[in-house]
Protein backbone atom coordinates (compact mmCIF):
# COMPACT_ATOMS: atom_id res chain seq x y z
CA UNK A 1 0.00 0.00 0.00
CA UNK A 2 1.64 3.51 -1.08
CA UNK A 3 1.75 6.39 1.08
CA UNK A 4 -0.29 8.87 -0.30
CA UNK A 5 -0.92 12.32 0.66
CA UNK A 6 0.11 15.86 0.37
CA UNK A 7 4.19 16.15 0.43
CA UNK A 8 5.69 18.41 2.48
CA UNK A 9 9.43 18.82 2.12
CA UNK A 10 11.53 19.51 4.48
CA UNK A 11 12.96 22.59 6.46
CA UNK A 12 16.40 21.71 6.00
CA UNK A 13 17.59 23.23 2.29
CA UNK A 14 20.54 20.67 2.17
CA UNK A 15 17.93 17.71 2.73
CA UNK A 16 15.35 19.26 0.50
CA UNK A 17 17.68 19.71 -2.40
CA UNK A 18 18.86 16.12 -2.30
CA UNK A 19 15.55 14.49 -2.41
CA UNK A 20 14.55 17.02 -5.07
CA UNK A 21 17.75 16.01 -7.16
CA UNK A 22 17.85 12.13 -5.98
CA UNK A 23 13.69 11.62 -7.14
CA UNK A 24 14.82 14.25 -10.40
CA UNK A 25 17.21 11.28 -11.49
CA UNK A 26 15.06 7.96 -10.30
CA UNK A 27 18.32 8.12 -7.56
CA UNK A 28 21.00 8.33 -10.37
CA UNK A 29 22.23 11.83 -8.79
CA UNK A 30 21.78 13.01 -5.17
CA UNK A 31 22.22 9.16 -4.46
CA UNK A 32 25.71 9.95 -1.60
CA UNK A 33 25.96 11.91 1.35
CA UNK A 34 29.28 12.71 2.55
CA UNK A 35 30.79 10.16 -0.03
CA UNK A 36 28.45 7.53 0.52
CA UNK A 37 25.17 5.62 -0.44
CA UNK A 38 21.77 7.25 0.33
CA UNK A 39 18.31 5.73 1.00
CA UNK A 40 15.11 8.31 0.68
CA UNK A 41 12.57 7.15 3.13
CA UNK A 42 8.81 8.64 3.08
CA UNK A 43 7.40 9.34 6.33
CA UNK A 44 4.20 10.34 7.46
CA UNK A 45 4.56 13.43 9.35
CA UNK A 46 3.24 12.94 13.08
CA UNK A 47 1.96 16.45 13.64
CA UNK A 48 1.36 17.36 9.90
CA UNK A 49 -0.07 14.13 8.49
CA UNK A 50 1.93 15.30 5.79
CA UNK A 51 4.70 13.37 3.79
CA UNK A 52 8.22 13.46 4.87
CA UNK A 53 11.10 12.60 2.66
CA UNK A 54 14.39 12.52 4.48
CA UNK A 55 18.26 10.66 3.01
CA UNK A 56 19.21 8.76 5.22
CA UNK A 57 22.81 6.50 5.28
CA UNK A 58 22.44 3.27 3.04
CA UNK A 59 22.39 0.37 5.72
CA UNK A 60 21.15 -2.62 4.31
CA UNK A 61 21.28 -7.05 4.86
CA UNK A 62 19.71 -9.57 3.26
CA UNK A 63 16.60 -6.71 1.63
CA UNK A 64 16.54 -4.99 5.11
CA UNK A 65 17.60 -1.70 5.85
CA UNK A 66 18.15 0.22 9.24
CA UNK A 67 17.42 3.87 9.69
CA UNK A 68 20.04 5.22 12.62
CA UNK A 69 18.50 8.30 14.35
CA UNK A 70 21.69 9.65 14.79
CA UNK A 71 21.13 13.35 14.06
CA UNK A 72 24.82 13.99 14.42
CA UNK A 73 25.17 13.06 18.16
CA UNK A 74 22.49 15.76 18.88
CA UNK A 75 20.78 15.41 22.48
CA UNK A 76 17.12 14.63 20.61
CA UNK A 77 16.28 12.15 17.82
CA UNK A 78 15.15 13.37 14.56
CA UNK A 79 11.78 14.25 12.78
CA UNK A 80 11.45 11.24 11.06
CA UNK A 81 12.00 8.62 14.16
CA UNK A 82 8.86 10.26 15.61
CA UNK A 83 6.86 10.15 12.35
CA UNK A 84 8.29 6.50 12.28
CA UNK A 85 7.13 5.83 16.15
CA UNK A 86 3.77 7.46 14.73
CA UNK A 87 2.75 5.36 11.57
CA UNK A 88 5.34 2.31 10.91
CA UNK A 89 4.41 2.33 7.13
CA UNK A 90 7.01 3.93 5.15
CA UNK A 91 8.59 4.17 1.65
CA UNK A 92 11.97 3.57 0.61
CA UNK A 93 13.45 4.57 -2.24
CA UNK A 94 17.23 2.82 -2.92
CA UNK A 95 18.22 4.29 -6.17
CA UNK A 96 15.27 3.83 -8.47
CA UNK A 97 13.57 1.56 -6.27
CA UNK A 98 10.69 2.13 -4.14
CA UNK A 99 9.06 -0.24 -2.24
CA UNK A 100 7.13 -0.24 1.39
CA UNK A 101 8.54 -0.81 4.47
CA UNK A 102 7.42 -1.07 8.17
CA UNK A 103 9.61 0.05 10.70
CA UNK A 104 10.18 -1.50 14.33
CA UNK A 105 12.68 -0.22 16.91
CA UNK A 106 15.60 -2.54 18.09
CA UNK A 107 16.82 -3.68 21.22
CA UNK A 108 19.35 -5.97 22.42
CA UNK A 109 21.27 -7.91 20.57
CA UNK A 110 19.43 -7.38 17.22
CA UNK A 111 20.35 -3.50 18.01
CA UNK A 112 23.93 -4.53 18.58
CA UNK A 113 24.48 -6.63 15.48
CA UNK A 114 22.79 -3.95 13.48
CA UNK A 115 24.74 -1.45 14.75
CA UNK A 116 28.00 -3.11 13.84
CA UNK A 117 26.33 -3.07 10.35
CA UNK A 118 25.46 0.97 10.60
CA UNK A 119 29.21 1.66 11.94
CA UNK A 120 30.69 -0.34 9.20
CA UNK A 121 28.60 1.14 6.31
CA UNK A 122 29.22 4.67 8.17
CA UNK A 123 31.91 5.15 10.92
CA UNK A 124 30.46 8.53 11.90
CA UNK A 125 27.97 6.81 13.51
CA UNK A 126 30.54 5.63 16.37
CA UNK A 127 31.69 9.17 16.77
CA UNK A 128 28.13 10.37 17.29
CA UNK A 129 27.24 7.84 19.85
CA UNK A 130 30.63 9.12 21.59
CA UNK A 131 29.12 13.07 21.39
CA UNK A 132 25.15 12.50 22.86
CA UNK A 133 24.41 11.03 26.20
CA UNK A 134 21.52 9.16 24.95
CA UNK A 135 21.03 5.75 23.33
CA UNK A 136 21.13 6.24 19.31
CA UNK A 137 17.88 4.67 18.00
CA UNK A 138 18.44 1.90 15.36
CA UNK A 139 15.20 1.49 13.60
CA UNK A 140 14.57 -1.87 11.19
CA UNK A 141 12.72 -1.52 8.16
CA UNK A 142 11.29 -4.59 6.35
CA UNK A 143 9.88 -5.47 3.72
CA UNK A 144 5.76 -4.81 4.20
CA UNK A 145 3.98 -7.51 3.86
CA UNK A 146 1.11 -7.42 1.39
CA UNK A 147 -2.10 -9.21 1.42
Amino acid sequence: MPLTGEYEPSTYPDARDQVNLFEDTNGAEGNTLMGLPVVIITTIGKSSGKLRKTPVMRVEHSGSYVAVASMGGAPTNPSWYHNLRATPLLELQDGPVRRDYTARELEGSERDEWWVRAVAAFAGYADYEQATTRIIPVVLLEPAVTA
